[in-house]
């Protein structure tokens, strides 16, 4: 793995055909909790929304932006008209082990079953994977979830173990390196997919 130290000072753009990923946004703070508090969202990500109000919502969320834990970064995924639709991101990344657990959330319902997802996580791989040099991503999933359990399987993960946690049964699932670049052709990013850095405005 690189021992690359991301600049703080800098924003990356990863573009796709229909949505690129942005760093996170005070602005996302309004469409993220409404999201959060969806009781099939919340399904969804094995989990049961918060009782927490906007504003104390609010006021962790700008904190986690100010101070942004070192082994995660999140993304928003938004299309070319400028509509954040959801959000992807990688976390518990591991130095030693060089891998991390990617997650992801497309929250506006009028986006499913578009490709959308499928497309914010090939670009996030391509990052993972050719930019800061990771040897394997792995995900969870709930059983029940075929719909993205086949977006994953487009993305190149393979199911490697099942597991539960309470009242969630999961499929786990992970993709090495080495079969990123027979999927992508090569171990740079491929050119659809192309990455762009800028100074942040």
């Amino acid at each position: 793995m690189r021992n690359k130290k991301e600049n703080s000072n800098i924003q990356s753009t990863l573009k796709g055909g229909k949505v690129f990923l942005r760093d996170k946004s005070s602005k996302d703070a309004f469409r993220d909790y409404t999201w959060r508090t969806d009781p099939e969202l919340a399904r969804l990500d094995a989990t049961y929304p918060p009782s927490t109000t906007f504003a104390e919502f609010e006021a962790y969320y700008l904190d986690e932006l100010q101070n942004p834990p070192s082994d995660s970064r999140r993304f928003g995924i938004e299309t070319y008209d400028r509509l954040h639709i959801g959000n992807c991101m990688y976390y518990d990344l591991n130095p030693y082990k060089s891998e991390a657990e990617l997650g992801i959330l497309v929250g506006d319902k009028d986006y499913w079953n578009g490709g959308y997802g499928t497309e914010a996580v090939t670009l996030l791989l391509g990052y993972l994977f050719a930019e800061i040099g990771l040897t394997r991503v792995y995900l969870k999933t709930l059983d029940w979830n075929v719909r993205a359990q086949k977006s994953f399987q487009k993305c190149g993960f393979v199911e490697y173990r099942r597991n539960s946690r309470g009242v969630w049964d999961f499929v786990l699932m992970e993709i090495f390196r080495s079969d990123w670049e027979t999927l992508s052709g090569g171990n740079r990013v491929s050119k659809k997919y192309q990455r762009s850095v800028f100074p942040q405005s």
